[in-house]
Protein backbone atom coordinates (compact mmCIF):
# COMPACT_ATOMS: atom_id res chain seq x y z
CA UNK A 1 0.00 0.00 0.00
CA UNK A 2 0.88 3.49 -0.58
CA UNK A 3 -0.40 6.48 1.25
CA UNK A 4 -0.33 9.73 1.16
CA UNK A 5 -1.15 12.33 4.36
CA UNK A 6 -1.67 16.59 2.38
CA UNK A 7 -2.78 19.07 5.37
CA UNK A 8 -5.64 20.95 4.50
CA UNK A 9 -4.86 24.54 5.84
CA UNK A 10 -7.10 27.55 6.21
CA UNK A 11 -6.51 30.95 5.25
CA UNK A 12 -8.95 34.73 5.05
CA UNK A 13 -8.53 35.15 1.35
CA UNK A 14 -7.19 32.54 -1.05
CA UNK A 15 -4.73 35.16 -3.09
CA UNK A 16 -2.00 36.36 -0.99
CA UNK A 17 -1.35 32.46 -0.25
CA UNK A 18 -1.66 31.91 -3.81
CA UNK A 19 1.25 34.21 -4.36
CA UNK A 20 3.50 33.68 -1.46
CA UNK A 21 3.71 29.93 -2.15
CA UNK A 22 4.37 30.55 -5.72
CA UNK A 23 7.43 33.06 -4.42
CA UNK A 24 8.47 29.91 -2.96
CA UNK A 25 8.45 27.73 -5.64
CA UNK A 26 5.21 26.03 -5.89
CA UNK A 27 2.73 25.69 -8.69
CA UNK A 28 -0.99 26.22 -8.15
CA UNK A 29 -2.16 22.84 -9.72
CA UNK A 30 -6.09 23.69 -8.94
CA UNK A 31 -7.81 26.97 -8.25
CA UNK A 32 -11.29 27.60 -7.21
CA UNK A 33 -12.36 31.29 -6.47
CA UNK A 34 -16.21 30.61 -5.69
CA UNK A 35 -19.11 29.29 -4.40
CA UNK A 36 -16.21 27.92 -1.81
CA UNK A 37 -12.35 29.24 -2.50
CA UNK A 38 -9.69 25.96 -2.12
CA UNK A 39 -6.38 26.40 -3.97
CA UNK A 40 -4.08 23.20 -4.35
CA UNK A 41 -0.18 24.35 -4.41
CA UNK A 42 2.76 21.73 -4.91
CA UNK A 43 6.65 21.89 -5.22
CA UNK A 44 8.15 18.25 -6.02
CA UNK A 45 6.56 15.74 -3.13
CA UNK A 46 4.96 18.72 -1.33
CA UNK A 47 1.28 19.06 -1.42
CA UNK A 48 -0.25 22.14 0.32
CA UNK A 49 -4.33 22.68 0.40
CA UNK A 50 -5.84 26.16 1.55
CA UNK A 51 -9.38 26.63 2.20
CA UNK A 52 -10.78 30.18 2.60
CA UNK A 53 -12.90 31.40 5.33
CA UNK A 54 -14.00 35.56 5.44
CA UNK A 55 -14.11 35.66 9.32
CA UNK A 56 -10.81 33.60 9.88
CA UNK A 57 -8.06 35.76 11.87
CA UNK A 58 -4.48 34.55 10.30
CA UNK A 59 -2.97 35.89 13.53
CA UNK A 60 -4.77 33.81 16.16
CA UNK A 61 -4.34 30.83 14.05
CA UNK A 62 -3.14 27.60 15.44
CA UNK A 63 -2.99 25.45 12.15
CA UNK A 64 0.33 23.83 11.53
CA UNK A 65 1.58 20.98 9.38
CA UNK A 66 5.18 19.81 9.02
CA UNK A 67 7.27 19.04 5.96
CA UNK A 68 10.16 16.17 6.02
CA UNK A 69 12.93 16.77 3.56
CA UNK A 70 16.44 15.38 2.89
CA UNK A 71 17.72 18.94 1.83
CA UNK A 72 16.27 21.42 4.55
CA UNK A 73 19.35 23.65 4.00
CA UNK A 74 18.62 23.81 -0.01
CA UNK A 75 15.07 24.60 0.94
CA UNK A 76 15.55 27.31 3.34
CA UNK A 77 17.87 29.09 1.05
CA UNK A 78 15.76 28.77 -2.13
CA UNK A 79 12.78 29.68 0.06
CA UNK A 80 14.37 32.97 1.43
CA UNK A 81 15.85 33.66 -2.23
CA UNK A 82 11.99 33.35 -3.73
CA UNK A 83 11.04 35.70 -0.68
CA UNK A 84 13.53 38.44 -1.14
CA UNK A 85 12.53 38.39 -5.16
CA UNK A 86 8.91 39.02 -4.45
CA UNK A 87 8.72 40.96 -1.30
CA UNK A 88 12.01 42.91 -1.75
CA UNK A 89 13.39 41.82 2.01
CA UNK A 90 13.48 38.05 3.27
CA UNK A 91 10.05 38.83 5.89
CA UNK A 92 11.54 37.90 9.42
CA UNK A 93 8.62 38.93 11.59
CA UNK A 94 4.41 39.52 11.27
CA UNK A 95 2.63 37.46 8.72
CA UNK A 96 3.51 36.03 6.44
CA UNK A 97 7.41 35.53 7.99
CA UNK A 98 10.22 32.70 7.58
CA UNK A 99 12.15 31.92 10.86
CA UNK A 100 16.11 31.49 10.86
CA UNK A 101 17.48 27.11 9.87
CA UNK A 102 18.55 25.65 13.79
CA UNK A 103 19.94 22.86 14.65
CA UNK A 104 16.94 21.24 17.44
CA UNK A 105 17.26 19.54 20.77
CA UNK A 106 15.45 16.29 19.24
CA UNK A 107 17.38 15.95 16.43
CA UNK A 108 16.19 17.36 13.63
CA UNK A 109 17.36 20.49 11.22
CA UNK A 110 14.56 22.73 10.51
CA UNK A 111 12.87 26.41 10.26
CA UNK A 112 9.59 27.64 10.61
CA UNK A 113 7.18 29.90 8.79
CA UNK A 114 4.29 31.31 8.30
CA UNK A 115 2.03 32.13 5.53
CA UNK A 116 -0.33 34.82 4.57
CA UNK A 117 -3.03 32.70 5.84
CA UNK A 118 -1.22 32.12 9.62
CA UNK A 119 -0.10 28.81 9.25
CA UNK A 120 2.80 27.54 10.56
CA UNK A 121 5.03 25.38 8.20
CA UNK A 122 7.76 23.52 9.84
CA UNK A 123 10.39 22.25 7.54
CA UNK A 124 12.99 19.85 8.89
CA UNK A 125 15.69 17.17 8.32
CA UNK A 126 16.19 14.70 11.03
CA UNK A 127 20.15 14.32 12.06
CA UNK A 128 19.54 11.51 14.51
CA UNK A 129 17.76 8.71 14.21
CA UNK A 130 16.33 9.50 18.39
CA UNK A 131 14.12 11.95 18.35
CA UNK A 132 13.47 12.71 21.31
CA UNK A 133 13.94 15.85 23.34
CA UNK A 134 18.12 15.90 24.91
CA UNK A 135 18.69 16.73 28.45
CA UNK A 136 19.16 20.80 28.88
CA UNK A 137 22.65 21.86 29.09
CA UNK A 138 23.72 22.28 32.81
CA UNK A 139 26.19 25.38 31.93
CA UNK A 140 23.81 28.72 32.99
CA UNK A 141 23.71 30.73 29.60
CA UNK A 142 23.68 27.54 27.06
CA UNK A 143 20.94 26.04 29.27
CA UNK A 144 18.87 29.61 28.62
CA UNK A 145 19.80 29.54 25.42
CA UNK A 146 18.14 26.23 25.02
CA UNK A 147 15.03 27.04 26.91
CA UNK A 148 14.14 30.22 25.18
CA UNK A 149 14.70 28.57 21.83
CA UNK A 150 12.39 25.88 22.70
CA UNK A 151 9.45 28.36 24.12
CA UNK A 152 10.04 30.75 20.86
CA UNK A 153 9.86 28.31 18.46
CA UNK A 154 8.61 25.14 19.45
CA UNK A 155 6.10 26.39 22.05
CA UNK A 156 5.25 29.79 20.31
CA UNK A 157 5.65 31.50 23.07
CA UNK A 158 7.57 34.35 22.91
CA UNK A 159 6.88 35.85 25.84
CA UNK A 160 8.24 33.48 27.64
CA UNK A 161 11.04 32.97 25.62
CA UNK A 162 11.83 37.08 26.72
CA UNK A 163 11.27 36.00 30.08
CA UNK A 164 13.92 33.40 30.14
CA UNK A 165 16.86 35.70 28.07
CA UNK A 166 15.93 38.53 30.58
CA UNK A 167 16.99 37.00 33.60
CA UNK A 168 19.65 35.57 32.52
CA UNK A 169 21.41 38.27 31.60
CA UNK A 170 20.53 40.49 34.40
CA UNK A 171 22.74 37.81 36.33
CA UNK A 172 25.42 39.15 38.78
CA UNK A 173 28.46 37.42 38.61
CA UNK A 174 27.79 35.42 35.90
CA UNK A 175 28.32 36.47 31.98
CA UNK A 176 28.04 34.39 28.45
CA UNK A 177 30.60 33.84 26.32
CA UNK A 178 30.70 37.08 23.23
CA UNK A 179 28.92 34.06 21.05
CA UNK A 180 26.68 33.02 23.33
CA UNK A 181 25.68 36.75 24.28
CA UNK A 182 24.94 37.69 20.16
CA UNK A 183 23.08 34.56 20.44
CA UNK A 184 20.98 35.57 23.38
CA UNK A 185 20.53 39.00 22.20
CA UNK A 186 19.57 37.97 18.38
CA UNK A 187 16.69 35.84 19.49
CA UNK A 188 15.77 38.38 22.06
CA UNK A 189 15.36 40.49 19.11
CA UNK A 190 13.01 38.52 17.42
CA UNK A 191 10.57 37.46 20.10
CA UNK A 192 10.60 41.29 20.85
CA UNK A 193 9.35 41.60 17.76
CA UNK A 194 6.44 39.05 17.27
CA UNK A 195 5.75 41.14 21.12
CA UNK A 196 5.50 44.72 19.35
CA UNK A 197 7.95 45.33 21.92
CA UNK A 198 10.30 47.36 19.30
CA UNK A 199 12.43 49.05 21.30
CA UNK A 200 13.59 46.40 23.13
CA UNK A 201 14.04 44.62 19.72
CA UNK A 202 16.42 47.54 18.64
CA UNK A 203 17.77 47.83 21.27
CA UNK A 204 19.22 43.91 21.41
CA UNK A 205 20.11 44.17 17.72
CA UNK A 206 22.58 47.28 18.32
CA UNK A 207 24.14 45.36 21.23
CA UNK A 208 24.37 42.20 19.32
CA UNK A 209 26.16 44.11 16.21
CA UNK A 210 28.60 45.84 19.05
CA UNK A 211 29.65 42.09 20.09
CA UNK A 212 33.64 41.73 19.26
CA UNK A 213 33.86 38.37 17.89
CA UNK A 214 36.68 36.25 16.68
CA UNK A 215 37.32 34.66 13.30
CA UNK A 216 36.31 31.46 14.77
CA UNK A 217 33.15 32.70 16.92
CA UNK A 218 32.03 34.63 14.15
CA UNK A 219 31.75 31.11 12.31
CA UNK A 220 29.80 29.39 15.23
CA UNK A 221 27.57 32.26 15.22
CA UNK A 222 26.52 32.73 11.87
CA UNK A 223 23.11 31.44 11.20
CA UNK A 224 22.81 34.07 14.14
CA UNK A 225 24.31 36.76 12.60
CA UNK A 226 22.70 36.33 9.02
CA UNK A 227 19.37 36.62 11.31
CA UNK A 228 20.28 39.82 12.70
CA UNK A 229 20.77 41.22 9.39
CA UNK A 230 17.48 39.88 8.42
CA UNK A 231 15.24 41.28 11.59
CA UNK A 232 17.76 44.81 11.20
CA UNK A 233 16.41 45.00 7.73
CA UNK A 234 12.71 45.23 9.15
CA UNK A 235 13.96 48.51 10.85
CA UNK A 236 14.08 50.96 8.78
CA UNK A 237 16.41 53.43 11.04
CA UNK A 238 18.80 50.46 11.95
CA UNK A 239 21.78 49.26 10.05
CA UNK A 240 24.26 46.70 11.26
Amino acid sequence: MAEKTIPLLPCQTIQPVIDFYTALGFEVTFLQKSPNPFAVVERGDIGLQFFGMKKYEPSESYSTCYVLTDDVDGLYEAFRAGLKAAYGKIPSRGIPRIGPLKDMSYGVRQFLMTDPGGNCIRVGQPTSEDLHHRPAPKETFARALHNATLFADSKEDPAGAAKIIDRVLGLEGERPTPAQLVRLLVLRADVAGRLGDETTAVSALKKAAAVQLTDEERQSVSGDLERLKDLAGSEPKLEV
